[in-house]
């Protein structure tokens, strides 16, 4: 039986080393050296406090800020996920109804992209449409007392293409272009600050 039992034994402590041992640390390692950022979270620091990720999304809902999709789990990244609910739930007719209420009543008149109204699957998608984004120019303009053609241009410039010109749709990152906002067109004094 020993005979049997010992390349068994040497096999699996072979292939436990190489592949739970020796191939995740040389995965690691490489990541670590050719994608350091995106191996680490892709984390947005500012000076020297990590703010978020350009990967997580986050409830911004001062009117000087570009607004996110709404999130099922609160944007809670420790219970992330949909909602569930089909296309022929009551309950979900009645939320995107609200939020689409609320979107005319923050934004004007402008119809509410599908994006706008209807949560992310993950609950924390960090992008929403380009549509989505320039519908929001006057709202922002206006807290910012901008002129919203400057703020439609930036807009217009962090929007990023499809990943290698082929997968997804154009898309703009929420933090990412809240952080351009703030840089370019601060708030005034009299509004405070628009960390939320």
């Amino acid at each position: 039986m020993f005979l049997h039992l010992r390349p068994a034994l040497t096999l699996m402590l072979g292939f436990t080393l190489l592949t739970g041992l020796a191939y995740p640390l040389a995965m690691t390692g490489l990541a670590q050296t050719l994608f350091p950022t995106a191996a680490n979270g892709s984390l947005v620091v500012q000076g020297d406090r990590v703010i978020g990720s350009a990967l997580v999304g986050q409830a911004f809902a001062a009117p000087g800020n570009l607004h996110p999709r709404p999130s099922a789990s609160g944007w809670n990244a420790a219970g992330t996920g949909a909602s569930n609910l089909g296309p022929t739930s009551a309950l979900l007719a009645s939320d995107v109804a609200a939020r689409r209420v609320a979107w005319q009543a923050e934004n004007g008149a402008t119809p509410a992209p599908i994006d706008a109204v209807t949560a992310s699957g993950s609950g924390l998608d960090p992008h929403i449409s380009p549509a989505t984004a320039l519908a929001q120019v006057e709202r922002i303009a206006a807290a910012r007392a901008a002129d919203p053609a400057a703020i439609r241009a930036l807009i217009e410039d962090t929007v990023e293409g499809r990943t290698l010109w082929l997968y997804g749709e154009p898309r703009v990152n929420v933090l990412l272009t809240n952080l351009a906002l703030e840089a370019a067109f601060p708030m005034p004094e009299a509004a405070g600050a628009t960390s939320e």
